[in-house]
């Protein structure tokens, strides 16, 4: 069994660039925000940008307050007749062209002022030529088929370009017949490096694998032309828009499966697609897919959490020099897994829009967690009440501090709506709790003194939920920020948020490597490092 995913897939550079600026604006700005038709070709990201109030138009008339708005221009870039009109109008104007497409458009403008006329390779209907073709004022011809080469009329001065997501097998036969036609042709290759490479790995991966599946709106021109290259190597070949798409797909047939996705693809649909995929693939094991399907429901329950606190737990009693007591291992486990239950259930995106593998679990079964998460937080109330009564107070109050993180929201005026948008909130509360719990509780069983072992146990819990919880963010900035989730490495971006880690790290080994020798804990510690 394999399953294979193509590095390309997902995101190019000038798509990401696009969303990028329109979420950097989105969260700073007040005024309105409009994009000049669909930023990007993919259904669910215009559905999830709507969601926070970024709207697609096609006309500048549909914006009525233009003092209090601002038009993005898409990344497929737009004429220069139109962004006159636009610029007249008064509206603040932000460009998100793709620098790729904007150094087609220069070809054209220089060529088009040296008295060439422009022949645009590429979809008639695609916004990027419709933007190119404005460019040469009047001179241009577009051509899509090989055949339409024929009826060119013959010039000497012609200058050959293509739209950025073109098939260069195409491009180059339709550029040759061109030739033969007007030798003196001037042909530059502007399409994208990484629409090359995209279509290059998708052509040899469709002659290893048993099937392909081609993740992208069925709207954008890249993806159709991957599904069509993937077709012609492999005739199990799926376009699918969304794992929905695949509800009706027979798996067994296919032991090698590759995934690949067009250019305007976000990686929270490839991830979804590919647990889809592997979900269907584990179940033709019989052993080794039973373990696997086991593991794999542990962490859509977040009964690996609780597991995971349970075990930090006993480390940080052990680290303190403390009797192991299996019912704050229990109250641990019971709280870590009740309160990461609640707030995926209180902070649910729409599951069509954005959501983790494990999102289907929670809007199948919504009720059973919320009962779930009810009798784990009761037990372990329960629990800690029994212990003593400091250990009870410490966890109440603990409980009520994340549902007011997840259901108190702000004032309208306030820039933030409600504790979780907060830049950083979830990774550092997360780890704060996770560190009275698995930390702080067990060493009040007996003193109620917080002394150098009862500190070092804390920050070693609380560095290690830190450090898990931004590296998972790291892998979710993308969707993160589409939602608004202002998470430590949206706050401060991936570079800086892995140099943040790396110092955390630093200082965990060098707590760890002095507290044993300073009487402050165990020997375990040097086992941690």
């Amino acid at each position: 069994m394999e399953v294979k995913l193509a590095k390309t897939a997902g995101f190019c550079m000038g798509v990401r660039r696009a969303v990028d600026i329109v979420l950097d604006i989105a969260q700073h700005e007040t005024s309105r925000i409009y994009t000049y038709g669909p930023l990007i070709h993919n259904p669910q990201t215009i559905e999830l940008l709507k969601s926070r109030g970024i709207r697609p138009i096609e006309n500048i008339e549909e914006i009525k307050d233009k003092n209090n708005a601002i038009l993005i221009i898409r990344a497929h870039g737009i004429a220069p007749d139109e962004r006159k009109k636009i610029k007249s109008s008064g509206l603040k104007v932000v460009d998100a062209t793709c620098p790729k497409v904007g150094y087609v458009q220069s070809i054209i403008k220089k060529h088009t002022g040296l008295d060439y006329s422009v022949i645009i390779v590429g979809d008639r209907e695609h916004p990027e030529v419709d933007g190119l073709l404005g460019y040469t004022g009047g001179r241009g011809i577009i051509i899509s088929t090989l055949e339409e080469v024929d009826k060119i009329p013959y010039n000497e001065k012609v200058c050959v370009v293509a739209q950025t997501t073109q098939n260069l097998d195409d491009y180059n036969k339709i550029v040759e017949k061109i030739k033969e036609k007007c030798s003196q042709a001037v042909v530059f290759n502007t399409i994208c490096s990484s629409t090359e490479q995209r279509q290059a790995e998708v052509t040899a991966m469709a002659s290893e694998m048993d099937a392909m599946f081609i993740v992208g709106g069925k709207n954008s021109a890249n993806t159709r032309r991957l599904a069509d290259l993937a077709q012609k190597k492999q005739s199990s070949t799926f376009h699918i828009e969304t794992p929905a798409d695949m509800e009706k797909i027979d798996f067994g047939p296919y032991n090698r499966i590759g995934v690949s996705a067009g250019a305007s693809t976000p990686n929270w649909i490839i991830d979804r697609v590919m647990d889809k995929i592997m979900d269907g693939q584990s179940r033709k094991l019989k052993n080794i897919g039973t373990l696997l399907n086991l593991w794999i429901y542990a962490i859509k329950t977040d009964i690996y959490s609780a597991i995971g606190a349970g075990c930090l737990c006993l480390v940080c009693m052990l680290l303190q020099n403390i009797p192991v007591s299996l019912t704050f291992i229990a109250i641990a486990s019971l709280f870590v897994y009740a309160m990461h239950v609640l707030h995926r259930l209180l902070g649910r995106k729409p599951a069509n829009l954005v959501g983790s593998f494990r999102e289907e679990s929670y809007q199948r079964y919504g009720k059973l967690y919320y009962y779930t998460a009810g009798l784990s937080i009761v037990f372990a109330l329960a629990l800690a009440f029994n212990k003593a009564l400091p250990v009870f107070l410490f966890l109440f109050f603990l409980f009520l501090a994340g549902l007011i993180y997840n259901t108190i929201t702000f004032p309208e005026q306030w820039n933030f709506k409600s504790f979780k948008d907060l830049p950083g909130s979830k990774n550092i509360s997360m780890s704060v709790a996770w560190g009275i719990v698995t930390a702080i509780l067990p060493a009040l069983d007996k003193d109620y003194s917080f002394n150098a072992g009862l500190t070092v146990a804390f920050v070693f819990s609380f560095g290690i939920v830190f450090i898990r919880s931004a590296m998972s963010d790291i892998l979710e900035i993308q969707s993160d920020k589409l939602i608004g989730q202002e998470t430590i490495p949206v706050f401060f971006g991936r570079k800086r948020t892995i140099t943040i880690l790396k110092i955390i790290s630093l200082i965990l080994l060098a707590v760890l490597l002095v507290s044993s020798p300073l009487g402050w804990t165990s020997s375990l510690s040097f086992l941690l490092t």
